[in-house]
């Protein structure tokens, strides 16, 4: 072994260890192995920073601004929300979840099905009060196993199959990965139902400010259009079926106020006084196509900046205090529309127009956004940091859906590479208006990103120093004293270490030529090798950063590095047992 490699091994050993002591947090861990591979001299000045333009991190970022715009679109979650009606436990919704994600896998890219089922998680944890850790590890891990079903599903399936045919003429085809896919991913849903146990349960992203000012009794004024669906339904139904999350609080028709009565029948141009949390009131504008007052106001002349909306809190000294919205013409004045109230420990049931503010009530205003910014002291408001509301914000719920399908498909068809199709796909949900620029960079984690740009170039060392060659000679002579079951378990074993710090293309780029090489030589068929390398490289469920699909899920999840071991292991190990004899049967040596 010769300095360099030993080097190498240190470095990455060290890295190791600190991730799983978890006193240095993954991105300042991830730099320090980029620092120390500079100091001993194994990483060239000139590569140290050639991570940060790696494919995976464009995928990963990308991939979370469309997860985002999937979200504001609020598509997905409606869908689901049919089902989520009908389970309510748990492990009944875990189990919906990474079905859905491991089976969408199979067809698509697994980091564009979970991107796609990510708002969903984080939905249906709000939903049921819960952690959305408890669902975000499991359908990553679960959009790894149907990756494994069919050639497109993963990138490591497409190169086993072109060493395959480079070695005897003939690729593995669509469905070749299917027998064994299948067996291990319908075996890990079951365990991932039970097994989310083992994850820690006080696991949550970090809080930002405008989460932990999180209010969520608002009061707003929205008209029934022609052609809702709230048209010629009664109150009671128009609650039940936003599950009781929306409240009418008063009703006028024709200029009358009237009670709200469960019985009342909704006619076009009501004018309702809703009351609820800002997200549901806006699933609840949103899918009924309700109109917010004065969302379609004129405004004001030279205002043709970005229209957005701000959370404030009225100051004791506002001009606001002891007066309406009509009373100081907030529109006419200022140029800015008052969308929605809250006052705490008070349910308001007037008239937006009418409600008289008072210091301390909680306002969400609506306007151009350098306009908004500006009016906010001459209206002595303080502004919620860091808190985005999307209330009264226009949405186009389709057009998000419908350029990450164009993505996947351009991906899957193998015209485009993955990189550069989620790349156009965030550029056109911003360019589009689906999601305003302000709010992608917010989707986009920082952190993961440093650590994945610090730590490709690190763990590249193993490449270019020899290391895998050597670690290749010593599994050939290992596996040389093993029975058939043994090499093909090997290999899968093998991979499944590898992947963590090569990522899983490069762990079937270096296994492949290896496992196929030594199944020559042992005189074996090389396809049960070749299945081998594929499904471990697939299957790292050890760290966060082997698969982009677990990067993703880091941040949101609020994961620590060793968490993932935590449910990882065991379910590694049952890929182990019985994905060994599951490859045999279907692929004889």
């Amino acid at each position: 072994m010769t300095l360099p490699q030993i080097l190498s091994l240190t470095v990455l050993a060290g890295m190791m260890l600190l991730f799983i002591w978890g006193r240095f947090r993954y991105d300042l861990v991830a730099i320090m192995a980029l620092l120390a591979g500079l100091t001993v001299g194994i990483i060239k000045p000139e590569d140290a920073f050639s991570g940060f333009s790696d494919d995976i991190v464009i995928i990963v970022a990308s991939a979370l601004v469309l997860s985002g715009a999937v979200q504001r679109s609020g598509v997905i979650e409606r869908a689901m929300l049919v089902l989520q009606r009908r389970v309510r436990s748990v492990q009944g919704q875990l189990l919906l979840l990474t079905s859905s994600v491991g089976f969408a896998s199979a067809l698509v890219k697994n980091i564009g099905a979970l991107a796609l089922m990510m708002p969903v998680a984080l939905q249906t944890a709000k939903r049921a009060g819960t952690t959305p850790s408890i669902f975000l590890m499991p359908m990553a891990f679960a959009s790894l196993l149907g990756g494994l079903i069919t050639l497109v599903g993963t990138s490591p399936n497409i190169i086993v199959s072109r060493v395959r045919e480079e070695m005897t003429g003939e690729p593995f085809r669509m469905f070749d990965y299917a027998p064994v896919g299948l067996g291990l991913t319908a075996v890990g849903l079951v365990f991932l139902t039970f097994g989310y146990r083992l994850l820690p349960r006080n696991r949550q992203a970090t809080p930002t400010l405008g989460e932990a000012l999180d209010i969520q009794s608002y009061v707003t004024e929205a008209e029934i259009p022609a052609g809702s669906p709230a048209v010629d339904e009664t109150v009671g139904a128009f609650q039940k079926r936003h599950d009781h999350e929306v409240a009418v609080t008063m009703i006028l028709r024709a200029g009358i106020r009237s009670a709200p009565f469960a019985d009342t029948v909704l006619m076009p141009e009501d004018v309702l006084i809703l009351a609820g949390a800002p997200d549901c009131l806006e699933r609840a504008i949103v899918s009924d196509g309700l109109e917010l007052e004065g969302q379609h106001r004129e405004r004001p002349e030279g205002a043709r900046d970005e229209m957005g909306v701000i959370e404030a809190v009225i100051g004791v000294d506002s001009p606001l205090v002891g007066a309406t919205a009509g009373q100081l013409g907030l529109h006419e004045r200022f140029g800015l529309n008052l969308i929605a109230v809250s006052r705490q420990g008070e349910r308001l049931a007037q008239r937006l127009g009418n409600i008289v503010l008072l210091a301390g009530d909680v306002i969400v205003l609506q306007g151009p956004i350098k306009l908004l910014l500006e009016r906010l002291g001459d209206l002595g408001c303080l502004p919620l940091a860091e808190r985005t509301l999307r209330l009264g914000s226009v949405r186009n719920r389709l057009l998000p859906l419908a350029i990450l399908a164009a993505a996947m498909i351009a991906t899957a068809s193998g015209y485009v590479p993955v990189a550069v199709a989620f790349f156009a796909a965030a550029a056109l949900v911003v360019l589009s208006g689906a999601l305003p620029v302000r709010e992608a960079y917010t989707h986009v984690e920082w952190p993961i990103l440093v650590m994945l740009g610090a730590l490709i170039p690190v763990s590249d060392t193993l490449r270019t120093t020899g290391a895998t060659e050597l670690i290749g000679d010593w599994l050939s002579n290992f596996a040389a004293t093993l029975p058939p079951w043994g090499a093909v378990a090997l290999i899968l074993a093998a991979a499944m270490a590898v992947t963590p710090f090569l990522n899983n293309a490069a762990t079937v780029l270096v296994m492949a030529p290896i496992a196929a090489t030594f199944a020559t030589g042992l005189g074996y068929r090389p396809e049960a090798f070749l299945m081998a390398t594929a499904v471990g490289a697939g299957c790292d469920f050890l760290t966060p950063i082997g698969h982009q699909c677990n990067t993703l899920v880091m941040g949101p999840g609020g994961y620590r590095f060793s968490d993932y071991a935590r449910l990882g292991a065991p379910l590694s190990l049952l890929v182990l047992v019985l994905g060994t004899p599951l490859i045999l049967w279907v692929w004889p040596v």
